[in-house]
């Protein structure tokens, strides 16, 4: 399947960063070099999305004046800055802004590096697997040793055809949500205009057996906590020197 539109969830607080997100917005802490939405966003554009709304709140102008530096993928603001959304409300204000074509979900704070050259990437495999007849929602996951900056908490189990419950101690293999998901707009159309949590569609898509899931390729990597930086600053390096 073609996907051609995103939606970059962009507006949260980022308290856990404090006195970093005292002065900037959480997606522009620089990691390796590298504003952190723009590792998301340029993945977006490797994959051939054309469009890609972004929901600014917190030091929304500097969010703007950023963004205005793309050309790839063209960039659509969503404004919470009356209101917050939370990631379920936001997504929904911001699908409004799209047509009713597929699209990938991002959140602006996760991304991942290690993908194998050569081969699809991880949102084009996403975008391959996604299939509208079974599922409401794919999400890219990722095992747990294969992350950095993650609290430990287990989100996912997964059957051999995909399908995602909630984890539960004894499941086997746990998966964290890496922060992508390719759906249907058409999923929102229900949704309401107040603000809430994105959980609420994967608990809903969970009792209907229909939140299905992919293994990420690569190492994925959250910054919640200043600490955090320098444990994501060096596996980056690491895995640049390994690939020069």
């Amino acid at each position: 399947m073609k996907i051609e539109d995103a939606m970059v969830l962009a507006a949260g607080l980022g308290t856990r960063l404090r006195p970093i997100t005292d002065t900037m917005p959480k997606p522009l802490v620089p990691v390796a070099g590298k504003a952190m939405i723009d590792y998301g966003l340029d993945a977006l554009a490797k994959a051939g999305v054309k469009r890609a709304v972004v929901n600014v709140h917190h030091f929304a102008d500097q969010m703007i004046a950023h963004l205005a530096g793309r050309a790839v993928p063209e960039i659509i603001l969503s404004d919470e800055t009356e209101r917050l959304m939370n990631s379920g409300g936001g997504l929904a204000k911001g699908l409004k802004l799209l047509g009713r074509d597929p699209v990938f979900v991002m959140n602006a704070d996760l991304f991942w590096i290690g993908e194998k050259p050569g081969e699809p990437s991880n949102l084009e495999r996403l975008a391959e697997a996604f299939d509208p007849q079974r599922m409401d929602m794919l999400l890219l996951c990722v095992k747990l040793e294969d992350t950095t900056g993650h609290n430990g908490k287990k989100d996912f189990s997964m059957d051999a055809d995909g399908r995602l419950a909630r984890y539960r101690e004894g499941d086997g293999t746990a998966f964290v949500y890496a922060g992508a998901i390719a759906m249907m707009p058409a999923l929102f159309d229900d949704a309401p205009e107040d603000a809430f949590n994105l959980n609420i569609y994967f608990d809903r898509a969970i009792g209907t057996g229909r939140l299905h899931g992919i293994v990420m390729d690569g190492h994925w990597i959250t910054v919640g906590t200043p600490e955090a930086i320098g444990a994501a600053e060096a596996v980056i390096g690491a895995a640049r020197e390994a690939a020069a």
